[in-house]
C-alpha cells in the first residue's frame, strides 16, 4: 500500500513555498496568494493552540463558503486539531447530535448561525472556544465557561508562524455524512488515507504522487488556472475538490452562495479551467442560463466540467455537450466513507459503470466477492477511514476487517458484469421493494428529469397494502411549463419497466435538496405522506 506521511496543510504549504506568486483563493472580492493563505491559516492555528486546543481535539466549522472557512480548515490541520464540517442548514436535534457526538472543543461560526450554535452549546460540555466571523445582529450568549472572540481580530493578533508540533500523515479530519437518510455520522480519516482515497494521491488522471517533491513538480508544470467550486465546503465533495485543486497549484474560486449567472461570470472573469458541481441541482441551472443567454458568457478557458457527490442526468449532460462539444464532462463516484472511487461511464444500456479496480470490489452479504452476474454492495480496501466517530457498532458494520484487510462498505448496490466492470444500481437504503421487485430511485429520477417540462424530481417509496411499497415521485416543473401526472407516467414507460413507473406523482413548487445538491429522501417521504394518496391529474398551471 502506498504511503505519504504528510499533513494535508503542509502539502499546501509546500506549494506556497515553491510557487509564491500563485493566487490560491478568490472569494467574494477577497484574493490571497498561497503564502498569504498559509500565513493567515498559521495565525488561526496559533490562536487555537494558545486557546488550549490540543492535538486530536475537534473544532467545528459552522460556516458558509468564505476565506475564513479555508483559513480555519487549514488552521485546524496545522494545529493538529480535527476539523469537523457542519451543515449550516441543521437545526435542533441534528445540530445538537453533531455538536455532542463530535465532542467539539472549538467552534468557528458565522455570525448568522451564532444564535443557533449558542442554543445547543449547553449540550456540548466539551466546548471551550468559539470564534465568530462577521457582525452579530444582536446579543448571543454562550455558556459562561466558553471563551468567545471575533475571528478576524483574534487571529490577526496571533503570530503568522507555522507551529512546530510534529504534524504528519497520522493527523486526522472528519467528514460528516449528509444525513439525508438518517442522522449524520462523522467519518474519521487519517490525512494519509484521505490523500490517497479522496484525493487520488494528488492525481485523478494518472498514478499517485508519492512524495512532496512529486506534488510540487506536478503543480509547477500546470499553468496557474482558475478552479471554480460551486459545492459548499461543508460537504465532502467540496472538501475533496478544494484539496485536489490546491495540490495542482490552482486558483480556487468560491462564492458564499450558489447562483448560476454569478458562477458563469466568475468562470469568465477568472479564466477558469475547471468548474465543479454536485449533480443536476447545480448543473441544470447553469445549463439553462447558458441556453437562455447565448453568447453572453465567454467560457473559452473552460476545459473540465466535473460533477461529484451526485450524478448528472443524461439530458443535462447531452445539452451541455451540445452547447460546448469540446468540454470534458466527468462524473466522479464516491462517498464520505470511501473518498473518490473512480469515474462513472454510461454504458449502452444507460447504466452507470465503474471501471474494474483492484481495491474496488462488490461483496455479497457474507462479505465474499460477487462473481460476474451477481449483485452486492460496493466495497473498497486500502486507504479507508478509521471509522465513525463515537459509534463502534456502525464502525464494525461499515468498516469490517476481512482476512486481515480493512474494507469500507458503501451503501450502494451494484452488479458485476461479465467483463468485470461494476454497474452501479443505487443506494440500498433508498431502494424501493414493490411486490418483491427492487426499484432504485436514481434510475427513475433520471428518466423523469429527461422530460422537457421537469426541472427536478425525487423518487421515494410509499406504503401500499397490496405491494408493500409503491413508487412515488415529487416533481417540480420548469417555469412556464405544464405537465400532467399521466403524461409523465407515459414518458417513463418509454424507458422503464411498468413496476418502476411512479404510481403517484405529487407536484411541488420546489424540490428540497441538501445545500450540496443531494436528494433529501426524508423530505420527499414526508411530502408524500402529507398529501392525499390519490395521484393528481395535472401539474400546476403554467405561469
Amino acid at each position: 500500500m502506498n504511503s505519504m506521511d504528510m499533513n494535508l496543510a503542509d502539502l499546501v504549504g509546500a506549494i506556497a513555498t515553491a510557487l509564491p506568486d500563485r493566487c490560491a483563493l478568490v472569494c467574494d472580492g477577497e484574493r490571497l496568494s498561497y503564502p498569504e493563505l498559509m500565513d493567515r491559516s498559521s495565525q488561526v492555528a496559533q490562536y487555537l493552540i494558545g486557546a488550549g486546543i490540543q492535538p486530536d481535539e475537534t473544532v467545528g466549522l459552522y460556516l458558509l463558503n468564505s476565506v475564513a472557512y479555508i483559513e480555519a480548515l487549514l488552521g485546524c490541520m496545522l494545529a493538529r486539531a480535527i476539523p469537523v464540517n457542519i451543515n449550516y442548514r441543521y437545526t435542533g436535534n441534528e445540530l445538537s447530535h453533531l455538536f455532542g457526538g463530535a465532542r467539539l472543543a472549538g467552534l468557528v461560526v458565522d455570525a448568522e448561525h451564532a444564535a443557533l450554535a449558542a442554543a445547543v452549546a449547553p449540550g456540548c460540555p466539551s466546548l471551550r472556544t468559539v470564534l465568530i466571523t462577521g457582525r452579530l445582529a444582536g446579543p448571543v450568549v454562550f455558556p459562561g465557561s466558553v471563551q468567545v472572540a471575533d475571528f478576524a481580530t483574534a487571529t490577526a493578533a496571533a503570530p503568522a508562524r507555522r507551529p512546530d508540533n510534529g504534524r504528519g500523515g497520522d493527523d486526522k479530519l472528519i467528514i460528516y455524512t449528509g444525513g439525508t437518510t438518517g442522522l449524520p455520522k462523522g467519518v474519521l480519516w487519517r490525512h494519509e488515507d484521505f490523500y490517497f482515497s479522496a484525493l487520488a494521491g494528488g492525481n485523478h488522471y494518472g498514478p499517485p504522487r508519492l512524495s512532496v517533491a512529486a506534488v510540487v513538480a506536478a503543480a509547477a508544470e500546470v499553468p496557474s488556472a482558475g478552479y471554480v467550486i460551486t459545492a459548499p465546503m461543508m460537504h465532502g465533495a467540496g472538501t475533496y475538490t478544494l484539496f485536489s485543486a490546491f495540490l495542482l497549484g490552482s486558483k480556487v474560486v468560491l462564492s458564499r452562495r450558489f447562483d448560476a449567472a454569478h458562477t458563469l461570470r466568475l468562470v469568465t472573469a477568472e479564466r477558469a479551467m475547471a468548474l465543479a458541481v454536485v449533480g443536476d441541482a447545480m448543473a441544470r441551472p447553469l445549463v439553462d442560463e447558458l441556453a437562455g443567454h447565448p453568447g453572453e458568457y465567454d467560457l473559452s478557458s473552460l476545459f473540465i466540467f466535473g460533477s461529484g457527490g451526485a450524478l448528472l442526468s443524461p439530458s443535462v449532460r447531452a445539452q451541455l455537450q451540445q452547447l460546448y462539444p469540446d468540454l470534458y464532462i466527468t462524473d466522479r463516484f464516491g462517498a464520505s466513507e470511501t473518498g473518490t472511487d473512480g469515474q462513472l461511464d454510461r454504458g449502452a444500456d444507460g447504466r452507470q459503470r465503474l471501471g474494474h479496480s483492484g481495491n474496488i470490489q462488490v461483496l455479497d452479504d457474507a462479505l465474499r466477492p460477487v462473481p460476474p452476474g451477481g449483485t452486492g454492495r460496493i466495497a473498497k480496501s486500502g486507504h479507508v477511514p478509521l471509522g465513525y466517530l463515537g459509534d463502534d457498532q456502525a464502525t464494525r458494520a461499515t468498516f469490517p476487517v476481512i482476512d486481515g484487510v480493512r474494507w469500507a462498505l458503501l451503501g450502494d448496490l451494484a452488479r458485476v458484469d461479465e467483463d468485470g466492470s461494476i454497474v452501479v444500481l443505487g443506494r440500498g437504503s433508498t431502494c424501493i421493494n414493490t411486490g418483491g421487485e427492487k426499484v432504485f430511485p436514481e434510475e427513475v429520477e433520471q428518466v423523469l428529469k429527461a422530460h422537457p417540462a421537469v426541472l427536478d424530481a425525487v423518487v421515494a417509496g410509499v406504503a401500499d397494502e397490496r405491494f408493500g411499497e409503491r413508487v412515488a415521485a415529487v416533481v417540480a416543473l420548469r417555469p412556464d411549463a405544464a405537465a400532467s401526472a399521466d403524461g409523465l407516467r407515459s414518458h417513463c414507460r418509454e424507458s422503464l419497466a411498468g413496476y418502476k413507473v411512479p404510481a403517484r406523482i405529487e407536484f411541488v413548487p420546489v424540490v428540497v435538496r441538501s445545500p450540496s445538491g443531494k436528494a433529501d429522501y426524508r423530505w420527499a417521504r414526508g411530502a408524500l405522506a402529507a398529501t392525499a394518496p390519490a395521484a393528481p391529474t395535472s401539474g400546476p398551471p403554467a405561469t
